[in-house]
């Protein structure tokens, strides 16, 4: 697979069902699943406009569970929330996804990470359990994924130094 360039995603539809976005981080492995797993890092970048996250709680076990909550400009609350599936660090982590916007759908996310010369690959994989609550999520959702992932980058890269 070629390289998306900087701070760009490859974006694929496997199958009915799955969604995938791959994206490079320049960053060691170690980092981005920690900031991908601790609330501390999360806090920093997940909320896609810069919005005030009021809930970020994670307990990283299998059969623990996450939820984050954010509150948009116009005062509309966003809360996301799930159960770890499986859990291996630094590589892999295996999830229910809920949006309680849309209280019917739920997904399996899964974030498999692999880094090659200090670039950190990070292939996000949805997948639902039917293809209308997968494609609820096409395309305008790919815009707030996008963005958290381009608060993430720039997190990342002032923690590592690079600019």
């Amino acid at each position: 697979m070629t390289r998306a360039p900087r701070g760009a995603e490859l974006r694929e539809l496997p199958s009915d069902l799955e969604i995938l976005i791959t994206r490079d981080f320049e960053a060691p492995i170690a980092l981005v699943f920690e900031a991908i797993t601790e609330a501390r890092h999360v806090r920093e970048w997940f909320a896609p406009r810069g919005e005030e996250i009021t809930v970020c709680s994670i307990d990283l076990r299998v059969g623990g569970g996450y939820r984050f909550v954010f509150v948009t400009d116009d005062g509309t609350e966003c809360s996301f929330r799930g159960t770890y599936l499986e859990i291996e660090p630094p590589t892999r982590v295996v999830s229910t996804w809920r949006f309680d916007g849309w209280p019917d759908v739920e997904a399996v996310e899964s974030v498999d990470l692999h880094e090659s010369d200090g670039v950190t690959t990070m292939r996000n994989m949805m997948t639902f359990s039917d293809r209308a609550d997968r494609d609820r999520m096409i395309p305008s959702e790919f815009d707030g994924v996008e963005a958290s992932f381009d608060h993430l980058d720039a997190h990342l890269r002032s923690l590592t130094g690079r600019s």
